[in-house]
């Protein structure tokens, strides 16, 4: 537009300048002795014009070769402004596209080239990035060296390679290299919100639980943090933190938390066994049933069934009526039986426990019912229940008691974990009490004493005699080592003619 308007205005301008001249039909004179020049106007205002522009060109194409040197150099730096530009673009395009070895090489290229510290800081670190990622530390830490010295005094180039750095670091499980780097970072200003976020992540790989609760609820109030991330981390720092404490630094930590924090399993857990084990069990109790209230985790409830038998008859009540709000819990099924155990109330503790498992074949279910049938005297039923124990947790598998051995090869004898050993005539058979409401985990008890054999008593013809004869004699049959670990002597066999 303004093409077209200066135009129409210098055709205008010499429209009006011809109709001037027109009408002036003068002569100009020019006298310089011994000669005198004589036009008309209209020709003299012609080679005025003429001239200024024929100088106006001069001069501007005596400007223009003086100026060269520096154009050319304006020149060449914008030509490499733009081959760094672009090869930066190109190399954060592999990045993108997981090309790190390209990546590298455009990256590698602009630091050997340009002439820009800045541009040179980010081609480095964003080599030592792509380098990192292909195993290449050697060159990584070059690149991070390079661009350090490329850095100088900039403190926001340093603060830049800090950060990259850190984070390459924390890749690397180098969490104090990380710290180092980061912590001046935080003290001059907490603005930093990525440098804070891998100071978390530092401290978490050290295990300092204080600061990561310190650092969380920080983030958390900027709103960096997600709060569901926030909660877990939270739930795991403060846990921790009240398990090193130990009951005299159980207050001060407990009062930092909030109500909903404090409900949350790990840390109610965490509570419940430090004031558990410093003997405050009705405190335990109120910290465990504020937390059942909001979620009722199995962990909470298997704890809060972990109590001495005094404070059995509360408890029970209180889970009573949650059992009215959860009346197919089983794991709070499976509390109520623990804790009718400890209270010795077999009748009820056999009831919950079997309701509990008709919900869930669980490990310790069955070996509660097998502690509370073993207490009860009803042994065949106790030991059922152990090996079903052992069927859950994958230790031994459930197989039908068998006395003849399926082949002769006896190290596929399936039945020589169940075999029952009679005890000598005389020997006493001797009764482990189980321990009340425990878990069975760590329990073995010892198998009934069998009726006394008379010494003239005949050999059933489906047994082998237990015997360093029967042995020597096994040992003819079979050219193969003992087993380890399996007693031979007390194996059964078909029965064996004498030789």
């Amino acid at each position: 537009m303004r093409t077209w308007f200066w135009t129409i205005a210098v055709f205008a301008a010499a429209v009006a300048l011809a109709l001037v001249l027109r009408e002036h039909s003068g002569n100009v004179v020019i006298v310089a002795q011994p000669w005198r020049i004589e036009l008309s106007l209209t020709l003299a205002v012609l080679l005025l014009v003429g001239v200024f522009a024929l100088l106006y060109f001069v001069l501007r194409v005596f400007a223009w070769v003086g100026q060269r040197p520096e154009r050319f150099r304006s020149w060449r730096s914008r030509r490499s402004v733009r081959r760094d530009q672009e090869a930066l673009e190109s190399g954060w395009i592999n990045v993108l596209e997981g090309k790190y070895v390209n990546a590298d090489k455009d990256f590698t290229r602009v630091v050997s080239r340009t002439r820009s510290d800045k541009r040179k800081v980010l081609a480095a670190l964003a080599s030592a990035n792509a380098n990192h990622q292909l195993g290449e530390y050697r060159q990584r830490d070059q690149a991070l060296a390079i661009a350090k010295q490329a850095a100088g005094d900039d403190i926001r180039l340093r603060e830049a390679w800090a950060i990259v750095a850190a984070e390459i670091y924390l890749d690397q499980n180098r969490p104090q290299d990380a710290l180092a780097l980061l912590q001046p970072l935080q003290d001059a200003s907490s603005r930093y919100l990525h440098a804070t976020r891998l100071l978390l992540r530092a401290h978490r790989q050290l295990g300092n639980y204080d600061r990561v609760y310190e650092l969380t609820r920080l983030l958390l109030r900027r709103g960096v943090l997600e709060k569901e991330e926030a909660k877990q981390l939270i739930e795991i720092s403060a846990s921790a933190r009240l398990r090193s404490a130990g009951p005299q630094g159980f207050k001060a930590i407990w009062g930092d938390l909030r109500s909903d924090e404090r409900v949350m399993p790990d840390i109610a857990l965490a509570a419940a066994q430090v004031l558990s084990a410093d003997g405050q069990h009705e405190e335990t109790a109120r910290i465990l049933e504020a937390a059942i209230a909001v979620d009722p985790d199995p962990r909470l409830l298997s704890a809060y069934s972990q109590c001495p038998q005094q404070f059995v008859s509360r408890r029970l009540a209180k889970a009573e009526e949650w059992l009215k709000k959860y009346p197919d819990n089983a794991a709070l099924l499976a509390a109520m039986g623990n804790l009718c155990l400890t209270g010795q109330l077999w009748g009820p503790g056999e009831l919950y426990l079997k309701r509990s498992m008709a919900l869930r074949s669980d490990m310790r279910i069955h070996a509660l019912l097998g502690n509370l049938y073993d207490r009860l005297g009803r042994r065949e039923e106790a030991m059922r229940h152990w090996r079903l124990a052992a069927s859950v947790v994958g230790v031994l598998p459930v197989l039908a008691r068998s006395r003849h051995l399926p082949a002769a090869d006896m190290r596929d004898d399936p039945t020589l974990i169940d075999v029952e050993v009679s005890p000598e005539p005389g020997a006493e058979a001797e009764r482990i009490e189980a321990p009340i409401a425990a878990s069975a985990a760590d329990y073995v008890a010892e198998e009934p004493a069998q009726p006394d054999v008379p010494p003239d008593a005949a050999i059933p013809p489906n047994e082998v005699k237990s015997s360093g004869s029967a042995h020597e004699e096994l040992d003819k049959y079979f050219d193969s080592a003992p087993i380890p670990g399996v007693d031979v002597t007390q194996t059964s066999d078909g029965p064996r003619g004498k030789r």
